[in-house]
């Protein structure tokens, strides 16, 4: 073998990654969509409260809190130990009712630093209020024969405005002001990261911003009812439930010409409401009726996309 031979394999060995250099590149594997909670304030055993993970390699960013997160993260594999960040879309319960369980179970399962959280103001004091309420069990967990971590369940909270509110590492987090009935503030938020762009919607009736931050992205994770569907409910204050829906939510008509505008190379519907007992196929036709014709699933707890 030359000399001059030797020299280029030893250069391509130098500048060549092995496999093992490959797998610990933060943007080696795909960024992954998690649907860990699809559901809304109905206790449906099969639908926990919202919670989308957006996972990158080994890193979990969480947007809301429903009842059940912790069980759903440890049924998809996610580590029990906490998320690198949390974000939440508005204060209504069903998106931070697993707040406290996020809290204190990632805590008690190892969790050592502050957890990241972001979100609309009052995201503090209920914080603060959480942490007061369960003072006793922090006590006991920390200075009793379990032996926590003194302050492992602290949470550093972020009180947002409209923006980027997050950006490290290759990925960046964007609040947009979303209209979701008589709350002063709910968001929606927009991700990117080196391989893909995905807008969550929050809750929130047909929204402008959001349109405009939507614009092109890889996926749209988007709540919806059925319109066709939209009627009193037979309960007290029943009356006013569709001035409620279309208030306060986006039906799949709706949805659909949003849909048309944006674009988005997938449309995943979550936080569906049920009333009406609408069938897939009708909320399926109900998009198709308002003009999208890309590609539209009805998201499940636990699905990956």
């Amino acid at each position: 073998m030359t000399r001059a031979v030797c020299l280029v394999i030893i250069a391509w060995l130098l500048i060549t990654p092995t496999a093992a250099q490959s797998n610990n590149n933060p943007a080696s594997e795909p960024t992954k969509i998690v649907l860990l909670g699809t559901g809304t304030p109905y206790p449906d055993p099969a639908a926990s409260g919202p919670a989308t993970a957006v996972v990158l390699d080994k890193r979990v960013f969480l947007f809301d809190a429903g009842a059940g997160v912790m069980r759903r993260i440890n049924a998809a594999g996610l580590p029990i130990n906490g998320v690198e960040a949390l974000f939440i879309t508005h204060l209504h319960t069903d998106h931070t009712l697993g707040l406290p369980d996020l809290i204190f179970t990632s805590w008690v399962m190892g969790r050592r630093t502050p957890l990241q959280a972001y979100g609309p103001h009052g995201l503090k004091l209920m914080t603060s209020h959480l942490i007061a309420a369960y003072s006793e069990d922090i006590h006991i967990r920390t200075y009793g024969l379990e032996r926590e971590t003194p302050n492992g369940y602290r949470v550093a909270v972020h009180e947002i405005q409209p923006g980027i509110i997050y950006d490290r590492d290759g990925v960046r987090v964007r609040a947009i002001p979303v209209l979701h009935g008589s709350w002063k503030e709910a968001y929606a938020y927009r991700i990117d990261t080196p391989d893909r762009s995905i807008l969550i919607s929050g809750d929130t009736r047909p929204s402008e911003a959001l349109v405009n931050a939507a614009k092109g992205v890889d996926v749209l994770i988007h709540e919806v009812y059925s319109a066709a569907r939209l009627a009193p409910e037979k309960r007290p204050g029943g009356e006013y439930w569709p001035q409620y829906m279309r208030s306060f939510h986006t039906s799949d008509i709706e949805l659909g010409r949003m849909a048309a505008r944006i674009q988005p190379k997938l449309l995943i519907l979550y936080h569906v409401v049920r009333t009406g007992s609408p069938t897939n196929e009708e909320l399926l036709a109900g998009v198709r009726a308002g003009g999208y014709k890309g590609q539209v699933v009805i998201g499940n707890d636990l699905e990956r996309y």
